[in-house]
């Protein structure tokens, strides 16, 4: 039985990807902010185990699971958790900059440093959402499109350190996608929303698991996902 752990499992792709590992019997580790969302967490994926650790302060991650059990062999680190603030550079002030980078890459980083020992155990799979905004970078998109360039740069230099070991890496990126995290964005570009056109959250899910799912002797190492409508 597989083993992974999923950040960002409350909502949209994370909770898809959730649902379908859990339906097909996967063991579940999910981590959550506080302890109260870490109930809540295992209230809808019953059978699940829970982390607490807050991505949006990435320092004390490694004191908060150093308290906890941690998996000793993991099959997958599924980090599927961002935030995005739009606006233009000279409007952005620091905060907004520290807070994305934290939760969107630093954050990232540190929790696969404190699972690689896992991960190198169970040969397993670590899984990047990115974004579209990973590749390119358009006007009030600058903190979050660097965010998501400097990750795209964490998950390629970490293949290249781990594919000797069997440790595969993945980035995938999501274009537009019905989640609470699109709603925010419309509502900052002013536009209304309509989730009808956008990818559902479980077509990108569905993208992973294809990446999951391949033979040893294969590594999908970069998936786009685009709106088919």
């Amino acid at each position: 039985m597989a083993a992974h752990l999923i950040t960002g499992a409350g909502s949209g792709i994370g909770a898809a990807l959730a649902g379908r590992l859990a339906g097909r019997g996967d063991d579940l580790w999910l981590l959550a902010r506080d302890a109260r969302r870490a109930a809540e967490l295992r209230e809808r994926f019953p059978g699940a185990r829970t982390l607490v650790g807050d991505l949006g302060d990435p320092a004390k991650l490694a004191w908060a699971l150093g308290h906890q059990e941690l998996p000793v062999e993991l099959d997958s680190l599924l980090h599927v958790a961002g935030t995005v603030e739009l606006g233009p550079v000279g409007d952005l002030p620091v905060k907004v900059w520290n807070e994305t980078l934290s939760v969107n890459l630093v954050a990232p980083a540190e929790l696969t440093r404190l699972l690689l020992p896992s991960l190198r155990l169970a040969k397993g799979h670590v899984v990047f959402v990115n974004s579209g905004a990973g590749l390119r970078a358009g006007a009030d998109w600058a903190a979050y499109a660097a965010s998501k360039h400097g990750l795209k740069a964490l998950a390629d230099a970490l293949r290249e350190e781990e594919h000797a070991g069997g440790v595969r890496v993945t980035s995938v990126y999501p274009g537009r996608t019905a989640t609470a995290m699109q709603v925010k964005v419309h509502q900052q570009e002013g536009r209304s929303y309509d989730a009808g056109r956008w990818i559902e959250p479980d077509s990108v899910a569905k993208a992973i698991l294809a990446a999951l799912d391949a033979g040893r002797d294969a590594e999908l190492t970069d998936i786009s996902v685009r709106p088919g409508r």
